[in-house]
């Protein structure tokens, strides 16, 4: 990882607007809205912001859970232009291949390591389902799908989706006596979120599918404090498999960008496309065929997420390039700009010891005073949650003063 000056920002103000809001949605996890919204059991609105900062349990899909999906998306909508930019001056296709290449290694190592600072790990903790670890292990693919023409993209995407679909369900579902205890899943998570996947459906339950089998021997493969048995969340290594399908969507969409037509047709490609992946998507769970879910990258997750990545990326592109003025899109540029230092400094310690430096130049106790008045002015909101929202809204101003300082400078944090 280097720290150099950079060129330009891309000059299609969208991208950069959409890869801003996706890294804001990331970096307000400081602000705590679910403990907020906790609060309120019986408000709609606050039941509605808890329920799309969190991730859904399995099946389904929520803001929080576009994060991901986004970043990945972007992912192939930049490759477009940089692969364009390269050839364009004249670089040499090994020379390309080998900064893929470093890139992939170097997105992995970033994950592995990010996995094991903190939670009391004394050694290396290989895991390998993270965000920049899933954009690692297929990034070197993306790249040499992305020097193909654009019409083996669609079928590069569909021997994806179709292929790991075949092997999910060639798999064996679970037995009826599957001993769900001993892979982290209670009867009583089972009952409310997967007891209804039957049929084909099964095939994708929790920490019983193909890909968690594929864990329990690829990752025990590796050095371990105890052997690996499942993973919590459900999460598998194997969903970079599928999270490729979805850099590939950010390809075709990054294809269309770069066409010489105008900005509200474009828009409206973006759009059709959007709204046949969400409706391909949901129809495919809905009737049994492959669960919407999330944790494991599931082929119908593929073409539903997506379908949100177009549509979202269609609005910025027609509420910048459309409309013709893109300088509200400022703010988010400037977060969009570091994306891999934002990344790091979600996953990293770094909040409260910024809030611990903070409070020593402030009166004691400011916050717990602040809360507890604010906390009073709402009513039914305890000071705890009300601090921990109001510490998170003073992180994210300072992380973005921060980030303002860098983008002035043009100094930018790339792999």
């Amino acid at each position: 990882m280097s720290t150099t000056a950079a060129p330009a920002p891309p000059r299609v103000p969208a991208i950069d607007a959409y890869r801003g809001f996706v890294m804001f949605l990331m970096l307000a996890e400081v602000l705590h809205l679910p403990a907020v919204a906790k609060q309120f059991p019986d408000s709609p609105f606050w039941q509605a912001v808890r329920f799309h900062t969190t991730h859904v349990e399995w099946v389904g899909c929520s803001l929080h859970d576009l994060i991901q999906p986004s970043f990945s998306f972007l992912v192939g909508v930049a490759m477009v232009f940089s692969l364009a930019a390269r050839k364009a001056r004249g670089e040499p296709f090994w020379k390309s291949a080998v900064h893929a290449g470093w890139r992939s290694v170097a997105l992995v190592a970033l994950g592995v390591l990010m996995r094991s600072i903190g939670d009391g790990h004394k050694r290396t903790y290989f895991t390998f389902e993270d965000t920049l670890s899933q954009i690692g292990l297929g990034y070197f693919l993306l790249f040499l799908i992305g020097y193909l023409k654009p019409r083996w993209w669609w079928v590069a995407l569909g021997v994806i989706l179709v292929g790991y679909w075949a092997a999910f369900v060639a798999y064996p579902p679970p037995a009826p006596d599957f001993n769900y205890d001993g892979v982290g899943v209670s009867a009583k998570w089972a009952e409310k979120y997967q007891d209804s996947l039957t049929g084909l459906a099964a095939h994708w339950k929790k920490n019983s599918n193909l890909a968690w089998a594929a864990d329990t021997w690829f990752l025990n493969l590796f050095p371990r404090k105890a052997e690996f048995t499942h993973n919590g969340g459900g999460y598998a290594t194997a969903s970079f498999i599928p999270t490729l399908g979805t850099m590939i969507l950010g390809l075709i969409a990054g294809g269309w960008l770069r066409r010489p037509e105008s900005a509200w047709r474009q828009v409206l490609w973006l759009t059709a496309a959007g709204a046949v992946g969400l409706a391909v998507g949901r129809a495919l769970g809905d009737f049994g065929v492959c669960p919407v879910v999330k944790r494991i990258w599931t082929p119908s997750w593929v073409l539903f997420s997506g379908g949100w990545c177009f549509l979202i990326l269609a609005v910025f592109h027609a509420l910048t390039a459309g409309i013709g003025y893109a300088g509200w899109t400022y703010p988010l540029r400037v977060i969009g700009a570091n994306s891999i230092l934002i990344y790091v400094i979600a996953e990293v310690p770094l909040g409260g010891w910024l809030l611990t430096q903070l409070q020593k130049h402030l009166p004691p106790d400011t916050f717990a005073e602040l809360s507890r008045k604010v906390s009073e002015w709402v009513g039914g909101a305890s000071p705890e949650a009300i601090s921990g929202a109001m510490k998170g809204a003073v992180l994210l101003v300072v992380y973005w003063l921060l980030l303002w300082w860098l983008y002035a400078k043009r100094v930018f944090v790339r792999i």
